[in-house]
């Protein structure tokens, strides 16, 4: 394949060989056009021989949406075809204070959470700061008024089992001045060496902890990862993050009938995050049928209500796209098991 435009910064798309004996505005130019989700053909005010040499040596976007379920919340689940076409997913969220859109970092996963449809296959590759971009780029395509204005990953994908990538993807959207880093959050498993690497590296994302369970013993029998990511050392690893960046910790939990809603599971939870700013966010599990099942509106409130009677902060995440089989993988794997039926119908 050719190499990605995407994948280059504003000064490294201005040392391209093709533009050395050109002015120097011509490489602003074809940024602004790719930040803005154009391709090479359409970049008006660039002369045709120029078009034609970027198309003959480079590929300007690097996903493109293929199929879209809309949802009666006006929720948006998008299927991206990457250019070897490897298949990932985003959903674009509309909100009262704006549009968030969740991209995916990776063409599968090898976490193997037992509750995320996205990883079954495992992992087919990472994606590259490009790809990504590109999804934001292609969503940002289909909006008529404004723009995204947050973005999270949580899409497919550990993004810091992709690290290099999504770091450069989210440098990316502040060079362009597209989303700023304290509109960026990014979810984990809780791999602690990449928590800290984004400490060190001067990022103030939103950091999102997936933790499901404040007990390593039950937590690993649905995140392998466990095995190796101790609870105390993740939170350990999210107090450092907060006390260089001063940002708040997200602790994502998924809660799941007889697994994790105990009035131990409370009290725990409650000890891991009471010494330093930590938010806990209720997640209705999705159906992926996992033969893991969720909880009624009801037990979830009654679980919310036993954490802050404790003093946790927390609250019950709004569901969106319920109708549109929201969970990380979904779409994917529907659209793949309808086109093996077409091609075993036309075979």
């Amino acid at each position: 394949m050719k190499p990605l435009l995407t994948d280059y910064s504003k000064e490294e798309i201005a040392e391209l060989p093709l533009l050395r004996d050109m002015p120097s505005y011509r490489a602003t130019q074809i940024y602004k056009w790719l930040t803005a989700g154009t391709g090479f053909e359409e970049m008006s005010n660039l002369p045709i021989p120029l078009r034609e040499r970027l198309s003959e040596t480079y590929d300007d976007i690097g996903a493109r949406i293929i199929k879209v379920a809309k949802s009666k919340d006006g929720t948006e689940k998008f299927l991206y075809e990457l250019r070897d076409g490897a298949l990932v997913e985003g959903v674009l969220m509309t909100y009262r204070y704006g549009r968030t859109l969740c991209v995916s970092t990776q063409a599968g996963c090898r976490m193997g959470c037992a509750f995320c449809a996205s990883g079954r296959d495992g992992l087919r590759r990472n994606l590259s700061a490009g790809e990504i971009f590109s999804e934001l780029l292609c969503a940002n395509g289909r909006i008529n008024d404004g723009r995204i204005g947050n973005v999270v990953l949580m899409g497919s994908g550990e993004p810091l089992d992709n690290y290099d990538n999504v770091t450069k993807f989210i440098r990316f959207m502040s060079e362009s001045g597209l989303v700023g880093q304290r509109s960026v959050s990014l979810s984990t498993c809780g791999l602690t060496d990449g928590i800290r690497a984004l400490a060190d590296d001067g990022f103030s994302v939103t950091l999102c902890l997936s933790l499901h369970s404040p007990f390593d013993d039950r937590r690993v029998t649905v995140m392998p990862t466990a095995r190796r990511y101790k609870v105390a050392d993740i939170m350990d690893a999210a107090r450092y993050y907060f006390s260089v960046s001063g940002r708040r910790i997200i602790v994502e939990y998924a809660l799941m009938r007889g697994f994790n809603t105990r009035d131990a599971d409370a009290r725990e939870l409650r000890r891991l995050t009471a010494d330093f700013p930590c938010h806990i966010n209720l997640i209705p599990l999705n159906d992926t049928d996992s033969g893991l099942s969720g909880v009624t509106a009801k037990e979830a409130r009654a679980f919310l209500d036993k954490l802050t009677a404790l003093g946790a902060s927390a609250t019950i995440r709004r569901s969106l796209g319920d109708d549109i089989e929201g969970a990380c993988g979904q779409l994917k794997r529907r659209y793949l098991e309808h086109s093996l039926t077409e091609d075993k119908d036309n075979g």
